[in-house]
């Protein structure tokens, strides 16, 4: 199986990807090593004499900060932090997520700024290696102060505490490090803060739900040439110079994408008798284009959050600084992952109403897309589904970002609620999923009523392999299977 190393060279989610898909393995770069060990020997060092209190390490934490601890208690207080501080609740955060979180936790910690022990890096590579995956829920983050609850459920089995995954089943996180034999990693003085201080719950949630918008995004481009062209839809609105003199450049590649998807089919060739189409056709490239630059723009800002050290205090070695600031706070990121949720949510919302045009009897198609309707009623009930889901999604879409609840007793006066940005976010892509399953289900079945006409080399291969999971529909049948064999058959591709 072939590693990846852990270093202070840039992550890109490409990269991410790859190792989630390809199911890498991950090893400390030499770099990475020294530069950890380098920093908690500083760190050790700084604390047999330190000149003064020194927040989270010599000192309580949020509004305790000015009680004083002990020396000989330290490593308690940081154990305490993370027991404290899990209280999660709500629903478990999806396996892959989890894994995510890890990935990204160890990157950040590996840059040398967080004080943390060697062993404890290693130990949660061996987490992620092993796929023993901490037991988390999704409720608990305010988004600032880093994500504190979900994350102190993460770091619970470092200490032989909370909950594993471990092959689809859970199990007590003592029972599993025995099994394997590892040993209970002591926290030292800053590391709970170092586990519980950052970004990466939200930011896991983040890159996840930005490689699903990739894919979505290409599928929403597929999905609405097949619906263009079995609509007996209109080429011209896609031609370059509609969108070189308006130069967005999700638009302008939505517009070549689809005649590219489109070129050599007979019905998007053949003579049309209306004029012009409706906005969910006609104004495709201006729609998906946005959505499409909307995601290249929170692809950057989650580059930069995944290439970051994200806990409090920062240690900086080289500097002889111990500095307690804010690169918790999940602002950020907040503001993007709305963004980003409205903009895969536009996608959906076009999608339903191509897939309402597609029933609606117009342009020769059948009503409900059945040859006999009345005593069947066909496709007219999967396009409720399509509306409710939208409307579901619409409710996801208030931004999370614009709320703020103190907490700590004020010291922590303005959070970004980021975590609830992301938790929202990851039921606005598997809505947007399913819309576009759905549209799917519709323009494979309206296309059977173009015959013999046929449509691109592309778009047929498609619906090719489409029927082998999903079939034409002639006489009414249940219903939900299909839809679900189409949600499954747009993560193939």
């Amino acid at each position: 199986m072939e590693h990846h190393a852990i270093s202070a060279e840039h992550l890109s989610i490409a990269c991410v990807r790859e190792i989630l898909e390809h199911h890498r393995r991950l090893v400390l770069s030499d770099d990475a090593r020294q530069r950890i060990v380098r920093c908690r020997e500083y760190l050790d060092r700084k604390m047999e004499n330190p000149e003064r209190p020194i927040y989270g390490i010599t000192t309580g934490f949020g509004s305790l900060c000015d009680i004083s601890v002990g020396r000989g208690e330290l490593a308690q207080l940081q154990k305490n932090l993370v027991m404290s501080h899990a209280c999660g609740t709500g629903e478990r955060v999806p396996s892959q997520i989890v894994k995510l979180i890890l990935l990204l936790k160890i990157q950040s910690l590996s840059y040398g700024h967080s004080g943390v022990q060697l062993a404890t890096v290693e130990r949660l590579i061996d987490f992620f290696n092993y796929d023993v995956l901490p037991v988390v829920y999704q409720q608990g983050s305010l988004g600032a102060s880093g994500d504190l609850a979900p994350l102190a459920h993460l770091s619970l089995p470092l200490l032989g505490l909370g909950e594993v995954e471990y092959n689809g089943e859970v199990h007590p996180a003592a029972e599993m490090l025995a099994e394997f034999g590892w040993r209970p990693i002591e926290l030292q003085s800053k590391e709970g803060l170092a586990l519980l201080n950052g970004t990466q719950f939200m930011s896991a949630y983040g890159v996840w739900s930005l490689i699903e918008a990739h894919r979505l995004s290409e599928w929403a481009d597929r999905i609405g040439a097949l619906s263009l062209d079995a609509f007996d839809g209109r080429i011209e609105p896609f031609c370059d110079e509609v969108h070189l003199i308006r130069a967005h450049r999700g638009q302008l590649a939505t517009a070549r994408a689809f005649r590219r998807l489109l070129e050599g089919s007979e019905l998007i060739a053949r003579p049309k008798k209306h004029v012009q189409d409706p906005y969910s056709f006609r104004c495709i490239p201006q729609v998906h284009g946005a959505s499409k630059d909307t995601i290249d723009y929170v692809e950057s800002v989650l580059t930069t959050e995944i290439n970051s050290t994200t806990d409090n205090p920062t240690v900086f070695p080289e500097e002889d600084m111990v500095v307690s600031a804010g690169n918790f706070h999940g602002q950020p990121i907040a503001l993007a992952m709305d963004f980003l949720a409205i903009a895969l949510a536009e996608l959906g919302s076009i999608s339903e109403r191509r897939t309402y045009k597609l029933i609606s009897g117009a342009r020769g198609l059948p009503n409900f897309l059945v040859a006999k309707p009345g005593l069947n009623s066909g496709f007219m009930i999967p396009q409720y589904t399509a509306a409710s889901i939208v409307s579901q999604t619409k409710g996801l879409c208030m931004p999370a970002s614009i709320d703020s609840i103190p907490s700590s007793q004020g010291q922590e006066d303005h959070v970004s609620m980021g975590s609830n940005a992301a938790t929202k976010l990851y039921r606005v892509v598997r809505n947007t999923e399913r819309v576009l399953a759905i549209e799917l289900f519709n323009a494979a079945q309206a296309l059977e009523f173009r015959r013999p006409a046929r449509s691109s080399a592309a778009l047929e291969k498609i619906v090719a392999d489409f029927r082998e999971r999903v079939p034409f529909v002639d006489n009414d049948t249940v219903m939900y299977p299909h839809i679900e064999a189409a949600v499954q058959f747009l993560r193939t591709l």
